[in-house]
């Protein structure tokens, strides 16, 4: 009995070892032949001089339709990391398809194929509708497909004698000498990519050789520094950036242009070089992002140099009949502004620098939009190319479809930033923070604790209505336990920031910064 177990055959396990072994094997094959379409694609683009490499259009083409709820929730997780998720997301869901392909192609080479060919074709159509993809903007994604589906045919036809016998060892070598091959050559070819996209390098020293007016001095107002507050100045690096570009455009000064036309008396066109010729103005100006929750961080200030965008557009003769501009950036994001924003005494500007230092290429060099008083995402343009005079009911901005108000105005608000929700020692406490109503201005800030009576901060001391006001308050005898802090903002009229609760769609949240603190 024992003898007759011991002599059973074990084939059946060595045929399924062998099949899961050569499925392993052909998620691998899948795997490498999508990294080596990636990597021709990226070369490619280098090549046409296009940013619409097949992650970068399919993440636009995602970014163009997601609705508004995702955008906020993808924010909200990942802050101005949030393009960064998007890109990681988007190569795991493409490897993870190649995966399932590779495995199909071991038997049927066109079923793994096919997956090829879905993905190339809904990258090839996502980069064809890109506004900025030009003639050529298809041709990386076509490039990525076509090498995918040849170095796919290559592991399939290596793997194919795997399925008529067992791994003899020779069929292993030559796997992994093709695997090998292939991830070599990839990341030569992804390297390659990089040096012929050399446009980036030549904007980084294009940017560094810039010679541009210096603003005055950066010094915050006097009064109202707490420690642990956020600073007057926002520094560049830390300045949020919400855009819905993937690949941040690169433009060399020397190749800018833009075009002033639409419903106006004469067209204008002007180079980076006329730009610089016009009266410099300096301006302190705090942008804010409509996706910003109430006590949320899209905010900043910033010192921005650039010209007076109502002398251009006087220049230019608008039409007493238009009541909008529709401002259209290099990566095709357009934003609708109103008109008389742009005509009034807020002076909005084209700036080209940013706290002394030109505009960072995240944040629109050569040239972008600052519009004091208006939520970025009808006003901020950046990567400025075109600038048309027309009517609200003639277009759409970029966001109105999507479910945002055509008009933004900022909306009065404030934000704790001292204590923070730390835990503070009894007797005297700090609480201090921002306050902002651009183009309005901050008359009056107030302080409560766990629903108690307000009481008044102290304010630093208003250098523009276009800007935050610092603020801080003296919390004494602060008892110990757990304590809920809020904040609340009033105008230059006197009236107070809406205490009901909204969320940002679409126009801007509302509601009091609330903070808990545990006081030992």
């Amino acid at each position: 009995m024992n003898q007759q177990l011991v002599d059973q055959p074990r084939a059946p396990q060595r045929r399924t070892e062998g099949r899961n072994g050569v499925r392993w094997r052909g998620a691998v094959g899948g795997i490498l032949a999508a990294l080596a379409g990636l990597a021709a694609g990226s070369v490619a683009a280098g090549l046409l001089g296009t940013s619409q490499t097949p992650v970068v259009a399919i993440g636009s083409a995602f970014i163009d339709r997601v609705p508004p709820w995702l955008k906020d929730l993808a924010i909200s997780w990942f802050g101005t990391n949030d393009k960064t998720a998007l890109r990681v997301g988007i190569v795991i869901v493409l490897l993870a398809l190649a995966a399932i392909g590779g495995i199909l192609a071991v038997r049927r080479y066109w079923a793994g194929a096919l997956i090829i060919v879905v993905l190339t074709g809904a990258a090839v159509i996502a980069a064809a509708t890109r506004a900025d993809a030009g003639q050529t903007g298809f041709l990386p994604s076509a490039v990525a497909g076509i090498t995918a589906l040849i170095i796919l045919r290559l592991f399939s036809r290596r793997l194919e004698p795997l399925l008529q016998g067992p791994d003899d060892g020779v069929s292993r070598r030559g796997f992994l000498q093709l695997s090998a091959g292939v991830a070599i050559g990839s990341a030569a070819v992804g390297l390659l990519g990089r040096v012929v996209s050399g446009n980036r390098a030549a904007v980084a020293d294009a940017r560094k050789a810039l010679n541009l007016p210096k603003p005055p001095s950066l010094d915050a107002p006097a009064g109202a520094q707490a420690e642990g507050a956020v600073p007057w100045v926002t520094p560049n690096d830390d300045f949020y950036r919400i855009d819905t570009a993937l690949s941040v455009p690169q433009i060399l000064p020397s190749d800018w242009k833009l075009r002033v036309h639409g419903m106006v008396d004469r067209e204008i066109e002007l180079s980076f070089d006329d730009l610089l010729k016009r009266p410099v103005l300096h301006k302190w100006v705090t942008l804010t992002c409509v996706s910003n929750e109430v006590g949320g961080d899209l905010i900043g200030n910033a010192m921005w140099s650039g010209v007076l965008l109502k002398d251009l557009l006087q220049e230019a003769g608008p039409s007493s009949d238009a009541d909008a501009i529709q401002s259209t950036s290099k990566d095709g994001f357009t934003a609708g502004t109103p008109l008389s924003t742009l005509l009034d005494d807020r002076q909005a500007m084209l700036a080209y620098a940013m706290n002394g230092q030109p505009l960072p290429v995240e944040h629109g060099f050569p040239v972008r939009i600052v519009v004091p008083g208006l939520y970025g995402y009808v006003s901020a343009t950046k990567w400025l190319t075109d600038i048309e005079v027309t009517r609200f009911d003639q277009f759409e901005g970029y966001w109105t479809p999507r479910g945002w108000s055509a008009l933004g105005p900022i909306k009065l608000s404030s934000r704790i930033d001292v204590p923070g929700g730390k835990e503070v020692p009894a007797g005297q406490v700090t609480v201090a923070g921002v306050a902002w109503d651009q183009h309005v201005g901050v008359s009056k800030v107030e302080v409560r604790v766990d629903g108690g009576p307000w009481h008044e901060a102290t304010l630093a001391t208003d250098a523009s209505i276009d800007t935050w006001r610092q603020w801080h308050w003296t919390w004494d005898n602060a008892p110990h336990g757990m304590h809920m802090l809020q904040s609340r903002a009033f105008d230059a009229k006197g009236n107070p920031q809406v205490e009901a609760s909204a969320s940002p769609a679409p126009n801007g949240a509302t509601g009091l910064h609330t903070v808990s603190v545990k006081v030992n």
